[in-house]
């Protein structure tokens, strides 16, 4: 199949390279004419259109961010197989700046004006489908749309006691009013890159932000905020850089539990263990 495709979309069939591609898909660098570029595939029917709706979610973050984001080029199904084959971006040694220049990104990013909560479509996070039902208020859409499914479907299979339901409703208003931002949805630190393209130059430098992998929706800014937090790999500077350029609310550390808990729920389904016991701990505690 791999062979095929590769001829389909005009690849070299020589020089194919697996490369890290995550838990569920088989990943590859392949060349064009001396160009190299990412390649992404899994079975289509288990995930529908998961690939489409990532590449749109890249173009979403290109097109509203300084990030360097790969460059989608081309997205499609063959033989029962989903792919995506990307730009390839070279991982490169930090910028002096690094830290600062993804701690500004971000809060240009997150300054872009919305109108609603959600997204045009539904997408995943990690292999778990993400719902993103419109919303005009945050409140509901982290209850309902983030939340509370999740949280029944843990109850459901036994591992969340029901009570733990009855607390969803006190989240929906303990955030700040702010303004709706586009978020990655998914920014640990595996899914930011330090990276370069070819033929970089003084104007252009090597060594920039970059992200890849998004679960984009329209939230609170302190969701991607309380990501970064969560599994570690981010210096402190770029918090500074991003309060710099657009300042959090005074108390914002004391919410980083509650911006947690979606991130926690969805790997305390796909993967269960202590995951659980951090979900419902927050769950209690507010």
């Amino acid at each position: 199949m791999l062979l095929n495709l590769i001829h389909h979309l005009g690849l070299d069939a020589a020089g194919i390279q697996p490369v890290p591609g995550g838990d569920i898909n088989q990943a590859y660098k392949v060349w064009r004419k001396g160009r190299a570029y990412f390649l992404k595939l899994n079975r289509a029917a288990p995930f529908a259109a998961m690939m489409e709706k990532e590449a749109r979610g890249l173009e979403a973050l290109r097109t509203n961010s300084r990030f360097i984001v790969p460059q989608v080029e081309a997205v499609g199904v063959w033989e029962g197989y989903q792919y995506l084959l990307l730009e390839w971006l070279e991982p490169a040694s930090p910028h002096p700046d690094f830290w600062k220049m993804f701690g500004e990104f971000l809060a240009e990013l997150h300054q872009k004006e919305w109108e609603r909560y959600g997204w045009t479509e539904d997408n995943y996070i990690g292999r778990l489908p993400q719902s993103n039902n419109q919303h005009t208020g945050w409140g509901s859409f982290f209850t309902e749309e983030r939340i509370r499914p999740l949280v029944k479907r843990l109850v459901d299979e036994g591992a969340l006691q029901a009570a733990l339901l009855d607390r969803v409703d006190r989240l929906a208003n303990l955030f700040p009013d702010e303004n709706p931002a586009l978020l990655h949805g998914d920014l640990w630190s595996g899914n930011l890159l330090c990276a370069g393209r070819t033929g970089a130059t003084a104007n252009h430098p090597q060594g920039l932000p970059a992200l890849i992998d998004p679960a984009i929706y329209i939230g609170h800014r302190e969701m991607d905020i309380g990501m970064t937090q969560l599994f570690g790999g981010f210096d402190r500077s770029f918090l500074e850089a991003y309060h710099y350029h657009y300042p959090l609310a005074a108390d914002w550390r004391e919410r980083l539990p509650i911006t947690q808990l979606y991130p926690l729920l969805v790997h305390a389904l796909l993967f269960g263990g202590h995951y659980i016991s951090s979900a419902a701990s927050i769950l209690q505690r507010y």
